[in-house]
């Protein structure tokens, strides 16, 4: 048991709070990147298809990213171990959504059958990505100003 503890990539608690929040801004930054270059190439009407996706993606934060994020920073301010695995920003459940999300986004770009709407998807997941990290950030600000009771 001891060898795998000491095996096991362990940070300080509040520095996984910054590691999540540098996850989230790395994803949401290249599917908006990625969003920003298909911006011109396929659509038909590049500033309607734009606006809409920004409608859809702050929606989507909105109504489910805030939730998610909000549910992981409180899960490690309440986490009880003071060095947890670098891994545990998110929870199980979080890394087979995010696998299988990823997966799926891959077969849609590969098949070719959203080539015209996949701008509008990028923007779709990489602005509610983008912001949920904010709430790590957040949350790393504030163990600093009040640590949290364990």
């Amino acid at each position: 048991m001891k060898l795998i503890n000491f095996l096991k990539p362990s940070i300080p608690q509040r520095y996984l709070l910054m590691l999540g929040a540098l996850v989230w801004t790395c994803a949401g930054s290249i599917l908006l990147y990625k969003g920003f270059t298909l911006l011109i190439s396929f659509l038909v009407f590049p500033y309607v298809e734009f606006f809409l996706s920004i409608l859809l993606g702050i929606l989507f934060y909105v109504f489910m990213f805030s939730k998610i994020s909000l549910k992981h920073t409180q899960r490690i301010f309440h986490l009880t171990i003071e060095y947890p695995c670098m891994f545990s920003f998110f929870n199980f459940r979080s890394y087979i959504l995010m696998g299988t999300m990823v997966t799926g986004g891959i077969l849609l770009r590969k098949s070719g059958i959203v080539a015209d709407i996949l701008m509008v998807i990028y923007f779709m997941m990489g602005i509610p990505l983008f912001l949920s990290s904010f709430r790590f950030y957040q949350g790393f600000i504030y163990w600093f100003h009040q640590p949290p009771l364990t």
